[in-house]
């Protein structure tokens, strides 16, 4: 089979205007916390001209944002779409033809449920020069901020990670995602807990295998509750939880750090105006 090799350097003619080089940055903010965004998201949202920012995105992330940069919020929520999507994309395009240099900026990772994919097809089939940066994305940084290790040796060998609804609103095929050695972490699945839950008894999944309801991870008013898939329309419920929200079903949902709700915050905003330095320490 022959490799297949991407040149950048008709995009690169295309997205020429005025002299300058315009081009499309799918950013990944991480999960929320400003201090989890990787070096060269910082890098890029310094020296942007317009961000297009998820309603996902922290403001402590959008203080990276280069003071003379356009911000415009395209985020979408269920029931909301501030832009629609062919619009975000058009209006990237046009902001990339004229030379400047955008962001799309999402949080997580751009290609975990992130429509990335959707919009770097979109874009460089118009000309457009798209580069990726990837961000943390929020399943693993969720489970890891409360001392949850999607896998583990002696409790689950495989993770998947999966939507809480599709396109047309209904949910995936979960039957089998589920056993004593498996894990599932279902994204954007509050507001269809009750459908995961019939579906998995239904695959008979046990009603007593732990799950983990993870809200607004890494952010200082994030919230971990430990519940069972019998109980976990009721705990949603009586704990009101909103969006964003991760369910982590399997065996390692009961593995985290204790009472981490009484833990202070350990995040704090980093100056957006100081540059990053390396330091190099000698071995010794």
């Amino acid at each position: 089979m022959n490799a297949i090799q991407i040149s950048n350097t008709d995009l690169v003619q295309i997205s020429e205007a005025n002299g300058r080089v315009g081009s499309v940055s799918l950013v990944g903010a991480g999960p929320g916390a400003a201090d989890l965004l990787t070096i060269r998201a910082v890098k890029a949202l310094e020296h942007a001209d317009a961000v297009y920012y998820d309603s996902l995105v922290d403001d402590s992330v959008l203080a990276f944002v280069n003071p003379k940069a356009r911000q415009i919020f395209v985020g979408k929520r269920k029931g909301f779409s501030a832009m629609p999507q062919q619009v975000i994309q058009d209006k990237m395009r046009d902001d990339a033809l004229a030379g400047n240099q955008v962001v799309r900026l999402k949080g997580g990772d751009p290609f975990i449920f992130g429509r990335g994919g959707e919009e770097l097809s979109d874009l460089r089939s118009q000309g457009i020069l798209v580069k990726v940066i990837p961000g943390i994305t929020a399943a693993i940084a969720a489970a890891a901020e409360h001392g949850m290790p999607l896998t583990h040796r002696d409790v689950a060998t495989s993770v998947t990670f999966v939507t809480g609804h599709t396109l047309d609103g209904t949910i995936p095929e979960l039957d089998g995602l589920v056993s004593s050695k498996r894990t599932l972490v279902i994204y954007m699945g509050v507001s269809n807990a009750g459908k995961i839950v019939d579906q998995l008894r239904g695959g008979g999944v046990s009603e007593s295998t732990p799950v983990a309801v993870i809200e607004r991870a890494t952010l200082p008013d994030q919230r971990l509750i430990h519940t069972t898939l019998a109980a976990l329309v009721a705990d949603i419920d009586l704990h009101d939880v909103v969006t964003p929200a991760l369910l982590v079903v399997g065996n390692v949902a009961a593995l985290s750090l204790p009472d981490v709700d009484t833990l202070p915050p350990v995040h704090t905003i980093p100056e957006p105006s100081a540059p990053f330095a390396w330091v190099h320490h000698a071995m010794g």
